[in-house]
């Protein structure tokens, strides 16, 4: 759900904030996610003002830039000719802050192009770019230390590309950066626990290389989307989660080798509206503080080692409108999660050891997870011996 709410706003998101850019690059953190403008347009003037230092850079940068491009089907960069950057396809210049007479490169918008090449030392010469969107090419290497140049950068997307290497630590001397995008790459390594000491509005990792436990420092950030997907990170999910409390309102840890018991401090987190935490091998009973997510739309806790009741509170959940549980252990549904589609709830509870429900485990896959059940409040990083047991 959160990445396609990121892909389908990406164009929007990137006009509007290249538009504020123009009355000034700061303030803008509070309005980035409900524009509306769907079109920008380069602006022709000064642009060719030879006494422009900064257009000088710029136009340095993208040369160099443009030595580098090996493939661009669309020829998008085709018109990055002259000193005229402003005019560039994907360029979008603003009038910088502290003299709004001089115009500079703000942004750089090249999503979807599929061009193929690398990044150049040479971009950290655009030290005004407030945005930088490159999602859905072919840009491949590592992240040039030169990055840390831009002081400005609010907005990087790299998502769907063919970067490689350990977590660009670069990112981490960014002081304006708010919304970070790696989705869809080749990053590996551990994660830098100082990733969650940032003042980030949105972390999309997902479906990288990335391996290490998730840090203990998690929900030290005051991010609202979190995605984890498709790493192996392991490890348990630290009771830190609950200083997410006031911002998290999606998070995805899908497929993540993510172990132990769910912690009860999930449930601290009022503004929830997603959790997703499938596909891992987490043991033990639902947290029964998730009855109190008064946000929580859609709950996936399928394709795990849980055990026990799926508890009432939780089913009563007023927004609740997708709750997939099946593919554990649960031998209980109280009340009305029996029968969810009467409140008009879907749900999966298939393959657990619901009596009197259809598609269910064996009697023998059952009874060894029933007679040892794991209590989360002993050992709420899991039991390894009952975690064997399961698989």
């Amino acid at each position: 759900m959160a990445s396609n709410l990121v892909t389908s706003s990406t164009t929007a998101l990137f006009s509007f904030l290249v538009l504020y850019l123009a009355v000034s690059f700061s303030n803008i953190a509070a309005k980035h996610r409900h524009s509306t403008t769907t079109s920008v347009h380069h602006p022709h003037h000064r642009d060719l003002d030879a006494s422009n230092p900064r257009l000088k850079q710029a136009y340095l940068a993208l040369q160099a830039w443009k030595l580098v491009i090996y493939s661009d089907p669309y020829n998008t960069t085709s018109d990055w000719v002259g000193p005229s950057v402003c005019n560039y396809t994907g360029i979008y210049c603003a009038p910088f802050p502290n003299d709004t007479d001089i115009l500079t490169v703000a942004g750089i918008d090249l999503n979807h192009a599929d061009i193929a090449g690398f990044l150049p030392d040479e971009l950290g010469l655009l030290s005004d770019l407030s945005l930088i969107h490159l999602n859905s090419n072919r840009f491949c290497g590592v992240l040039p230390l030169s990055l840390s140049n831009l002081t400005f950068l609010f907005e990087l997307d790299l998502s769907n590309n063919r970067f490689v290497g350990p977590f660009p630590s670069v990112l981490m001397s960014l002081p304006s950066l708010k919304f970070l995008d790696l989705r869809y790459n080749e990053f590996e390594g551990p994660l830098p626990p100082e990733l969650f000491n940032r003042d980030l509005d949105a972390i999309f990792i997902n479906n990288n290389r990335l391996t290490s436990v998730i840090p203990s420092n998690l929900g030290s950030t005051t991010a609202s989307v979190v995605v984890f997907a498709n790493n192996n990170l392991g490890g348990c999910l630290p009771p830190s989660i609950a200083n997410f409390a006031n911002t998290m309102e999606e998070l995805l840890l899908i497929n993540t080798n993510l172990s132990g018991c769910l912690p009860p401090e999930v449930g601290f987190l009022y503004k929830l509206r997603v959790l997703d935490v499938s596909s891992n091998k987490l043991v033990g009973e639902i947290p029964y503080s998730i009855a109190g997510l008064a946000q929580l739309e859609q709950l996936n806790l399928g394709h795990n080692m849980m055990s026990g009741e799926v508890p009432l509170g939780v089913c009563e959940l007023p927004n609740l409108a997708n709750f997939t549980f099946s593919y554990n252990y649960f031998f209980e549904e109280e009340g009305l999660c029996g029968n969810l589609t009467l409140k008009g709830i879907v749900s999966d509870d298939r393959r657990n050891c619901l009596p009197n429900k259809p598609l269910q485990r064996s009697k023998k896959e059952c009874d060894p997870v029933l007679e040892h059940p794991v209590d989360c409040y002993e050992h709420p990083c899991g039991d390894k011996n009952t975690e064997e047991n399961h698989t």
